[in-house]
């Protein structure tokens, strides 16, 4: 990601400071490093698993149309910042909307301010004062999400920070980094978004790494790193323990700027291994009856609207709930309403549609020795593994069960085993927590 980018939106430090002012009064997410994630009513996150690129310029729809042929189903965009450099003619919220109906993800890139003691001379820099770097982080993550929602895409997404090679002597430039970053993920966790940070291995990540348990910063909830030495592992990396975000929070870019082609299309790309999250967006679909949408997964859930049939509703993510017709499957809705899939012209009408992701909500464990998942919602349950401290707990529904540190709520987890809630940072720390569903 080194190459040359030019400038494409401006920085104004008058408006970063004007935010960091109207922030200093805002409610705060929650201690550092695991911020709780204030999703709103109509989010969720998705995840992607496997071989990513990503290209100076968004391609254009042919050029993705054609690269069908290609491993990839997933690529970065370079959505703000004032150190994003190449202009982005296809990056539209149509764009987004074809691309994803053709069942690619993609990896949302903000290039802001850059290391005072690295990257190119000529980019912006991150200031050396530890406190105006966090309210420049700050600022990012607003510019980052109001460019995000432009495109199409929703809370819940992760939006990841680009922070070139930068001195790993330098203490100033160092802390005012992380401070940076700490204001970047405290920002998109308090606007209901998902933090990820792009580094170099040895010239950055490892700083990253360093603190990950620190309260002096907060935690960011994905890290993709940058290594060209043509391997695809995400585990294994020098300076980052396997069990620093371990849970589909690891990306890395193995593979630096060159040429591939498919479908008879060359393009000029980066190489990367994903198992992270990436942008949730909706999808539209329209009733095949008039239906009602509800507050929850249920039929026994409060109505909160209704549909005529053929009406076009925008569908995020899919979630079980009780049989409708010949499917358990649940729409949710970018309202945070939900609807029978059965109603709906999804691609299929007894079971999951890809590219619909399944409706999760992560949260980071906040928990020293990490926390026991188990098979169902108590202590009397068998335990099935260990989530370990600031790993993303992926979950999709909450349930009463066992007392434990004040709290009765246990969340189920995407892979199905359940872990207390009093050891995940989620909005409320002794009952349930808008938007998870009940189980």
């Amino acid at each position: 990601m080194v190459r040359s980018r030019t400038a494409v939106l401006t920085w104004a430090s008058a408006a970063a400071l004007a935010v960091a002012t109207v922030l200093a009064t805002a409610p705060v997410a929650a201690a550092e490093p695991a911020t709780t994630a204030a999703y709103p009513a109509g989010a969720t996150a998705t995840r992607y698993s496997g071989l990513a690129f990503d290209a100076c310029t968004a391609p254009p729809l042919t050029t993705i149309r054609a690269w069908t042929a290609s491993p990839y189903r997933a690529l970065g965009v370079y959505l703000s910042g004032v150190n994003r450099t190449c202009a982005q003619p296809q990056l539209t919220a149509s764009w987004v909307a074809s691309v994803s109906a053709l069942k690619w993800r993609l990896l949302p890139v903000h290039k802001g301010l850059q290391p005072s003691c690295g990257a190119r001379a000529s980019d912006a820099k991150i200031s050396t004062s530890a406190t105006t770097a966090r309210s420049q982080g700050t600022a990012a993550a607003t510019q980052a999400v109001t460019a995000a929602k432009a495109l199409g895409m929703l809370p819940g997404s992760a939006l990841y920070n680009d922070i070139e090679n930068y001195s790993q002597t330098n203490a100033t430039c160092r802390t005012s980094v992380l401070s940076y970053v700490s204001g970047w993920t405290k920002e998109l966790h308090r606007l209901g978004w998902l933090s990820g940070v792009y580094m170099n291995l040895s010239l950055g990540a490892k700083q990253l790494a360093d603190v990950y348990t620190s309260t002096g910063y907060a935690r960011p909830d994905a890290l993709w790193v940058a290594r060209y030495d043509g391997v695809d592992s995400l585990k294994g990396w020098a300076g980052v323990a396997d069990g620093k975000w371990a849970v589909h929070q690891r990306a890395k870019q193995f593979r630096g700027g060159h040429d591939e082609t498919y479908g008879g299309v060359r393009v000029n790309i980066d190489t990367d291994r994903l198992d992270t999250p990436v942008a949730t967006v909706a999808y539209p679909y329209r009733t095949t009856a008039a239906v009602t949408a509800r507050s929850g997964p249920t039929t026994t859930a409060a109505a909160v609207t209704s549909y005529a049939r053929d009406a076009t509703v925008r569908v995020v993510c899919q979630t079980s709930g009780p049989k409708v017709g010949t499917s358990t499957v649940w729409d949710k809705l970018n309202t945070g309403a939900y609807v029978a899939d059965h109603y709906v012209d999804t691609p299929s009408t007894t079971s999951w549609s890809p590219p619909l992701p399944r409706c999760t909500y992560p949260y980071q464990i906040a928990s020293a020795t990490g926390v026991t998942e188990r098979g169902g919602p108590g202590t009397s349950y068998t335990a099935l593994g260990t989530a370990p401290n600031g790993a993303l707990a992926w979950v999709t529904c909450q349930k009463s069960g066992t007392a434990v540190g004040g709290t009765k709520v246990w969340d189920r987890l995407d892979n199905g085993h359940y872990v207390s809630d009093h050891y995940v940072s989620t909005p409320s720390g002794t009952t349930y927590s808008k938007p998870v569903p009940r189980c």
